[in-house]
């Protein structure tokens, strides 16, 4: 079952950073500056953990994955914009 992560990161170093935002955009929609919303399988929860931890520095670098809750029709309904809206992007595997 796949559930909604909130994903939040503070990179001090400007290449960890670029190297972060390249991994988790792999796995997810990039809402704001440092914020995505990934809908990830457990399977993917480990893999994006993974790739994280080896690029990250553990003692300068924060990335944050906040649970929230299974992915459904209404999983939208949990994000509340003011101002400009979200997009809602669709996401597609495309297999050759």
């Amino acid at each position: 079952m796949r559930r909604d992560f909130l994903v939040a990161y503070d990179i001090c170093d400007p290449g960890r950073l670029r190297r972060v935002f390249q991994i988790i955009r792999g796995f997810g929609d990039h809402l704001q500056y440092s914020v995505f919303r990934c809908a990830l399988s457990s399977r993917e929860k480990v893999q994006l953990i993974a790739k994280l931890s080896e690029v990250i520095h553990h003692g300068e670098d924060q990335v944050m994955l906040v649970d929230l809750g299974g992915v459904s029709p209404r999983s939208r309904r949990r994000f509340r914009t003011l101002g400009v809206p979200l997009v809602n992007s669709e996401r597609y595997v495309l297999v050759f």
